[in-house]
């Protein structure tokens, strides 16, 4: 059965004899032990599609004196085999005389070289950690790690509070950013949504927009103003006109003492204003003023009563300002400490319009030469406040 036009006629060549190397339609020639590779032995001494034994590899040996190659050379009629050499040379041979014992002299040296080499390495790496851990010793004991020294020791200058640096917002109580820290006393003060503390160079600061939610209240009284006392701050006044109250008492019907400024003539005049009287009257209140309050500069007010003498008085950057004024007493009205209002016939009044900070106070009159000192942070360390906020 054929595909296509009918092959010519021809006589086929008649099959090769039983053994021999030709197949079906191919010259005869010597035996063949194995499909496709070159004629060897008889067959039995090798396996299917394998070199023999005694045969050339055409893959890895070159060919051999007399020996056909089937990819080169044309099969040779009546080429009779030749053996291959009895034995392959030694591909890697040990240096010396040719023997087939091994050379144990050689290899004894080899093996004494690698485990010298191995020590060597041992001894290298060994060096490196201890120098390592010298290097790192001598670190620690020049960083101060590892010693107890005066930054370890806890901060017992406010209750639960976090020290200064040590990652927290040191201006505000630990776990409540609401709430700023009372450095020197125990009266945190807590803000309204329009006030926040922010940093100001090494210290912080609050800021105030001016309206009813920037301020920052205590629980309760700070200052007894029925004795001695010194209140002062640093303000950042963003205000031209209009009442703008910085620190205050009381949240009755009437402040108990105000500081900061008021609408004179027109301009906004730095001024410390006290309540002598239980209804708020202002015919019963007194004030000290001192000149017009300039707009984006920071200025110290520090305000001092005398219980003593009955005198109020006010300092603009370290120097009296104005004139001290003589009181009856100053009214111990109701309330809290307050930052940033004050409270006028029962409502909140004098929002204030920018930012301060070291506000502290004191239970004492400050003397002159006392708030000049401390103008210049010469203060005698005697003299400690009993509240501060803002001053780290």
């Amino acid at each position: 059965m054929s595909f296509g036009t009918p092959p010519p006629s021809n006589e086929q060549p008649e099959p090769a004899p039983e053994g021999g190397s030709g197949g079906y339609g191919y010259p005869p020639g010597p035996p063949v032990p194995g499909y496709g590779y070159p004629p060897g032995p008889p067959i039995g001494a090798g396996g299917y599609g394998y070199p023999q034994t005694a045969g050339p590899n055409p893959y890895q040996d070159p060919p051999q004196q007399g020996v056909p190659n089937p990819y080169q050379d044309p099969p040779a009629a009546a080429a009779a085999p030749e053996a291959f050499p009895e034995a392959f040379p030694e591909p890697f041979p040990l240096s010396g005389p040719s023997s087939t014992e091994p050379d144990w002299e050689a290899l004894s040296e080899r093996a004494a070289k690698e485990r010298r080499r191995k020590r060597m390495w041992a001894w290298g790496g060994a060096v490196t950690v201890l120098a390592l851990l010298a290097g790192g010793g001598a670190f620690l004991l020049v960083s101060g790690y590892g010693t107890e020294g005066e930054d370890d020791k806890p901060d017992t200058t406010a209750s639960g509070s976090p020290k200064p640096g040590t990652g927290e917002n040191s201006a505000l109580v630990a776990g409540d950013p609401t709430v700023i820290r009372d450095l020197s006393g125990s009266s945190g003060l807590r803000m309204g949504e329009d006030a926040s503390v922010v940093p100001l160079g090494g210290r912080h600061e609050v800021k105030m927009r001016g309206n009813s939610k920037s301020y920052a209240q205590a629980a309760e009284r700070v200052v007894d103003t029925t004795k001695s006392f010194t209140v002062t701050a640093r303000l950042y006044n963003l205000a031209e006109k209009t009442s703008r109250i910085a620190v205050s008492q009381g949240d009755g019907e009437s402040f108990t003492f105000e500081l900061g400024g008021d609408q004179v003539n027109g301009k906004l005049t730095w001024m410390f204003r006290v309540q002598t009287g239980d209804k708020g009257a202002a015919a019963t209140a007194v004030t000290v003023a001192a000149g017009p309050a300039p707009k984006k500069d920071r200025t110290t007010l520090t305000a001092t009563y005398d219980a003593e003498k009955k005198t109020i008085a006010l300092y603009v950057d370290g120097k009296p300002a104005g004139k001290a004024e003589q009181v009856p007493a100053i009214w111990q009205g109701p309330g809290p400490f307050q930052l940033g209002r004050a409270r006028h016939h029962g409502l909140w009044s004098g929002s204030w319009s920018g930012s301060m900070d070291r506000v502290r106070v004191f239970d004492t009159a400050l003397s002159d030469e006392q708030v000049a000192a401390y103008q210049e942070g010469k203060l005698d360390s005697a003299v400690k406040p009993s509240h501060s906020w803002l001053v780290s």
